[in-house]
C-alpha cells in the first residue's frame, strides 16, 4: 500500500533538503549544489537565499566563489537565469537545451529571417573575443543580419549560446547591464555532450522532493521528466499525496516529522522553493499563491512561519534607517510576529549594515 504524505509532511521534507529547518555551516558552494541552483534572475536575491540558509553567509563568501568560478550565474531552468556550480552547469546545460529551443515559439512573427545556423556561429565568435553584454551583441548582429528583429537575435543568442555572466566587484556580484562570455572559455570545458535527464531528476528530488512529475516539468521546463522518473522508478520510493497523485523520492532523503519546528525565515525575491512545484500547497496555500506575483511576472519575496508563506515583505533604506515592512496574508498571531520581527531586525542588519536604525513593521490587515 502506497504511503500518503500530507502537505505539513510534503513542507517539513522540503524544507529540509532547502536548509530551511536550520542554518547550515556548509559553503556557498556546497549550498548551491544541494539546492540544484538558485533563481538568480537579478543578483540580489541568492545573497539573500543563502543568508537566509547558511550559518555565518557573508557576500564576500559568494563574490569568491563568482571569481573562481567555482560558481556561475547563466539560463538554465524555465529558460531564466540561475545561480549554478559550474559542474552542474557544464553537466545539465546540453540536458536543457530542449527546453530552450522550444522558447524560440515565443518570438512569432519576430523570428522573421532568423536561421540560427548563421546566427549561433556568428555570435560565438564575437563573444569569444571579449564578454560583450546583450546590447552590444545584438547592436553588432543587427550589422550582419540587418533584415532580422534584434530582439529576437540577442534571444537566440540567450538560449542556443552556453553562456555565462561576467562577475564584477558590484555589490551584489553583477552590474545592470552585465556582460556575457562563451561558458567553455570561462569554465575551461564544454557542456556535457550528451543529455542527463535521468541524473538531473535524482538532483532535482534531492533538493525539492518527494515530488511528482508535473512538478518536475513546472521546476525544469523540460517535457521529459515523466519518463525519466518512470525509468528511475526501481531506484526510487514511491508515495501519494492528499490528492492521491503519485510523488517520487529517493529512498534515504530526509522526510522529518510533521511536527519538527521550522524556524522564521526570509526568502527573497524569486526564490526557487516557491516555484519549484506544480502543487505548492506544500509552501503557500492556493488561497494565496496568486498575492506571490505582480502583473509584470515579478515573484514577491515571501517570509515563512511555521514552515509555510504567511506573507509578503519589502525593505526601505532612508536618511540611515532600515525598514523592515511585513504584509500578512492573514492577521499572525504574537508568537509569529515576535518571531519574524527577531530574525527581520537581523535581516536588516545584513542588507543595510550601516544602517543606525532598524524597524520592522506589521501590517494589520491580513
Amino acid at each position: 500500500m502506497t504511503d500518503i504524505l500530507s502537505v505539513r509532511a510534503l513542507n517539513r521534507a522540503t524544507l529540509a533538503r532547502q536548509l530551511l529547518l536550520a542554518r547550515e555551516p556548509i559553503t556557498v558552494t556546497e549550498a548551491v549544489r544541494r539546492l540544484c541552483g538558485m533563481q538568480a534572475q537579478e543578483p540580489k536575491p541568492p545573497f539573500l537565499g543563502l543568508w537566509t540558509r547558511l550559518d555565518g553567509f557573508q557576500p564576500s563568501d559568494l563574490h569568491g566563489a563568482l571569481h573562481d568560478r567555482s560558481l556561475v550565474r547563466a539560463t538554465m531552468m524555465r529558460a531564466t537565469l540561475h545561480l549554478m556550480t559550474g559542474d552542474d552547469y557544464t553537466a545539465f546545460r546540453t540536458t536543457m537545451q530542449p527546453m530552450l529551443d522550444g522558447a524560440l515559439r515565443v518570438l512569432g512573427d519576430r523570428a522573421q529571417g532568423l536561421d540560427l545556423e548563421e546566427v549561433v556561429p556568428a555570435a560565438r565568435s564575437l563573444l569569444a573575443e571579449e564578454p560583450r553584454t546583450f546590447s552590444e551583441v545584438r547592436a553588432l548582429l543587427q550589422e550582419r543580419f540587418p533584415d532580422v528583429n534584434d530582439r529576437a537575435l540577442g534571444y537566440a543568442v540567450r538560449l542556443c549560446v552556453p553562456l555565462v555572466m561576467v562577475p564584477t566587484q558590484d555589490r551584489w556580484g553583477f552590474p545592470r547591464a552585465s556582460r556575457f562570455t562563451p561558458a567553455d572559455e570561462w569554465l575551461g570545458i564544454a557542456p556535457a555532450a550528451e543529455a542527463a535527464m535521468d541524473e538531473l531528476m535524482l538532483r532535482y528530488l534531492a533538493a525539492y522532493g518527494p515530488a511528482s512529475a508535473a512538478d518536475a516539468q513546472t521546476w525544469s521546463g523540460l517535457s521529459a521528466c515523466g519518463d525519466a522518473l518512470d525509468r528511475l522508478r526501481p531506484r526510487l520510493r514511491v508515495f501519494a499525496d492528499d490528492k492521491g497523485r503519485e510523488l517520487f523520492d529517493l529512498p534515504d532523503a530526509p522526510r522529518p516529522g510533521e511536527d519538527v519546528p521550522a524556524p522564521a525565515r526570509f526568502l527573497p525575491e524569486f526564490d526557487s522553493l516557491v516555484l519549484a512545484h506544480a502543487d505548492r500547497r506544500r509552501i503557500i496555500s492556493d488561497a494565496h499563491r496568486p498575492s506571490l506575483t505582480t502583473k509584470n511576472l515579478r515573484v514577491r519575496a515571501v517570509f515563512l512561519w511555521d514552515g509555510f508563506a504567511r506573507g509578503i515583505w519589502e525593505t526601505e533604506y532612508k536618511r540611515k534607517v532600515a525598514t523592515l515592512r511585513l504584509r500578512p496574508f492573514e492577521r499572525l498571531p504574537q508568537a509569529a510576529i515576535d518571531e519574524l520581527s527577531n530574525e527581520g531586525e537581523s535581516l536588516l542588519r545584513f542588507i543595510e549594515p550601516d544602517a543606525k536604525e532598524t524597524v520592522v513593521s506589521v501590517a494589520e490587515d491580513g
